[in-house]
């Protein structure tokens, strides 16, 4: 790894009374030059898909079936997509089986009420090549949003496609992106750059990276990759001083201009099979992979080809997180650990129990992450050492991130019973906070 390639109740009363508050002031643009309150969560991993929440917020960090749920909203069928948050407005995807439909609901903030279903796709569930991993969903990928539209993304008939509604839920357009042939899965969240909705789908039939007018879903430019099966969500970081458009995996580091699609440089410092969406200190790129090889990287973001330093750590799906000048990770098999972004020293390592597959969350001081048995470990984004604050269960699986925002938090659960499986999304809120 290394060459370098080319540089180039009282409480709902309550609840309902803060969600009809006159709008929140704006947060500063983004990456994606767009504008949202900080009670807003419109992207996978959040506001700068990071993973990082805005510390204006106390949410809570205690919970059961029965405490601090403001509701819970049924969700029909089966996805491990997370939750995004508009305005007054959840939304969130889903593949039902027993219709045989890819669909996108819009939920009441304040009541979790469903407004409306929108099918995207019926039909179309057989997929070529190998069975799906049993961890797997046919809707695995989280919504991104403008503030006025939904983009989301399905394998469906053995191809993956792009879809836009507006809040409402009518389809405004959808675009074909590529034939796809299932290795493990599919789950691949769509970002926003200025103009364009960027997605991908790497896949052993050979893919593509491909960036559509957000208004009308027309291709602007589309980069082919390799014949290789890849998992991450695209993602553009501010690094080495501009907006750089990263995709790790099919064994490179790539950096696109996000505006043209053109490379600015890539290497050879990743695996075939990556799932995590990178983060950046600025400095580096961090990079992270299960298959061949577990790694986990920092590759400098100036094009240098520099491999700063790596480790054989399996940090296959969680993504991870950097605050404090530390990467915080949680290995998938329910370690967490902080390393020096510099220096890739481990600072402190902690056993949590179980398997993850969920993504940790910082809020101000604390990180949140859960287990796939539905644990909730809140602890300090600490470099001292591992300060657990607390420890809260939630549903028999969980797969997908939670949203936190405005002081709530959205998660997508299931729930075994009688040998019945149902998903909802649950809003936590603190209630003794709102007295």
């Amino acid at each position: 790894m290394g060459r370098l390639k080319n540089f180039a109740p009282i409480c709902l009363l309550i609840s309902l009374s803060l969600i009809s508050q006159p709008a929140a002031a704006l947060e500063p643009a983004g990456l994606s030059g767009l504008q949202f309150p900080a009670s807003d969560w419109p992207f996978w991993r959040g506001p700068d898909q990071n993973g990082v929440a805005s510390p204006k917020q106390t949410p809570p960090t205690s919970w059961s079936e029965t405490e601090n749920v403001l509701w819970r909203a049924e969700v029909p069928g089966r996805g491990h997509s997370s939750p995004v948050v508009i305005g007054d407005r959840v939304f969130i995807t889903s593949a039902d089986h027993e219709r045989e439909v890819q669909i996108v609901l819009g939920l009441d903030r304040a009541t979790g009420k469903q407004l409306w279903e929108t099918i995207v796709h019926r039909g179309g569930f057989e997929t070529r090549g190998k069975k799906m991993n049993l961890k797997a969903t046919l809707a695995s990928s989280t919504i991104a949003s403008d503030g006025s539209r939904l983009f989301i993304n399905f394998l469906n008939d053995n191809a993956v496609w792009t879809t836009a509604l507006d809040l409402d839920g009518k389809q405004l357009w959808q675009t074909r992106l590529t034939d796809y042939q299932v290795h493990q899965g599919y789950g691949s969240s769509p970002t926003i750059y200025k103009n364009l909705v960027i997605s991908s789908a790497d896949n052993k039939a050979g893919g593509a990276i491909v960036a559509m007018d957000r208004t009308n879903g027309e291709i602007v430019w589309r980069r082919e990759r390799p014949e290789l099966p890849n998992y991450p969500s695209p993602v553009v970081v501010k690094a080495a001083g501009r907006d750089q458009l990263i995709m790790t995996g099919c064994d490179l580091v790539t950096s696109l201009d996000p505006l043209t699609g053109q490379t600015i440089w890539e290497i050879e410092g990743a695996t075939t099979e990556c799932v995590t969406t990178t983060v950046t200190d600025g400095k580096v790129i961090l990079t992270s992979g299960g298959y061949p090889d577990n790694h986990i990287s920092a590759v400098a973001a100036d094009g240098s080809g520099k491999i700063v330093w790596e480790n054989t750590d399996r940090e296959y799906v969680p993504s991870m997180l950097i605050a404090k000048g530390h990467v915080f990770a949680i290995l998938d098999a329910g370690i967490a650990t902080c390393l020096n972004v510099e220096t890739g020293e481990q600072v402190w390592k902690e056993r949590l129990g179980g398997t993850f597959s969920s993504s940790p969350v910082l809020v101000g001081e604390n990180i949140y992450v859960t287990s796939e048995s539905g644990k909730t470990h809140i602890f300090k984004a600490s470099v001292e050492g591992f300060q657990s604050v607390a420890t809260n269960s939630l549903g028999s699986k969980v797969f997908a991130t939670p949203a936190i925002c405005g002081g709530q938090i959205f998660t997508r659960v299931s729930l075994t019973a009688d040998e019945k499986t149902q998903e909802y999304v649950y809003c936590l809120a603190d209630s003794a906070a709102t007295r």
